[in-house]
């Protein structure tokens, strides 16, 4: 694991630094009192303190998304992650006077994929992907040769060192407030993506899919408010034309996947006249950590 990564972990236990060591042909990280974390032969390292509260995505939806981000369809997301993101290191870049290599983590970062096109934008950095599920895991920790992946429960304390992170990226994923405050550089940036109301709405209705809660906007300016204000907020919207496997990959990459019977879906995935016009439309926020 890239030592620059390692430095800015610390132990999900007690809070100190850890370390790579290698035992019996396997490796793990260990802090100085000897708690340790093994590295799966897949890449990523187990960080979380105890067990998880549920499994994240499964291995079918992470087979999924990889399909459909791998077609391009959401490139648009990972072009304004990184634009913004090249802007939030530069800003860090300015008020520090160490020169210190910026950390990019993606917390709920699934295959890595937009964690890769960021760090491909900045060639000086490093990047973490954290997430739950371990299928998405094996993909992010070779989504790119400057990333590393970690399991860890976002809910919880993060693995990471005191405002060690200059950009911390969060794609339709849960926000853990405090914790984002506390691991990101007071001159950093939050970036978090969130669906419009409009987002896949032509797929809603005929398909029976989870509807955009309206307050969506509201709900994460409260699961934030106190640790961060917002700086920024730009609309990116596509039109795909897709066909009907890739709507069904679509759906089964995402939350409805957890609620839509299979064969019901299939039938009404069928039922759709080829090409399928749907839209993509998210919400890039830039939110700035408070002072401490």
């Amino acid at each position: 694991m890239d030592p620059r990564i390692v430095d800015r972990l610390r132990c999900p236990v007690c809070a100190e630094p850890l370390t790579e060591v290698a035992t019996g042909g396997a490796r793990a990280l260990r802090c100085p009192r000897r708690h340790s974390f093994d590295v799966a032969r897949q890449g990523y390292v187990n960080l979380l303190a105890g067990r998880a509260p549920h499994a994240g995505d499964t291995a079918e939806m992470v087979a999924a998304r990889a399909d459909f981000l791998a077609a391009g369809h959401y490139d648009l997301v990972s072009a304004a992650l990184a634009a913004a993101a090249t802007q939030a290191v530069r800003h860090v870049a300015e008020a520090r006077a160490d020169g210190a290599y910026p950390l990019v983590v993606d917390a709920g970062a699934g295959t890595g994929r937009h964690l890769a096109a960021v760090l491909a934008a900045l060639p000086a950095a490093a990047g973490l992907a954290l997430d739950v599920s371990k299928p998405a895991l094996r993909r992010a920790a070779r989504a790119h040769p400057r990333a590393a992946a970690a399991l860890a429960d976002t809910w919880q304390r993060l693995p990471l060192a005191d405002a060690g992170a200059a950009v911390l990226l969060n794609v339709f994923a849960p926000r853990n407030g405090a914790e984002f405050h506390r691991v990101l550089d007071p001159a950093g940036a939050l970036l978090v993506v969130t669906p419009a109301e409009d987002h896949l709405t032509e797929l809603v209705g005929a398909l029976g899919l989870l509807r955009v809660d309206p307050a969506k906007a509201d709900r994460v300016a409260e699961s934030l408010g106190g640790h961060f204000t917002p700086a920024a907020s730009t609309l990116h919207r596509r039109e795909l034309a897709l066909t009907g496997p890739e709507v069904a990959t679509l759906v089964g990459m995402g939350p409805s996947a957890w609620h839509t019977d299979p064969a019901g879906l299939a039938a009404r995935v069928a039922a759709l006249a080829e090409p399928v016009r749907v839209t993509v439309a998210v919400r890039l926020t830039v939110w700035r950590p408070a002072p401490r």
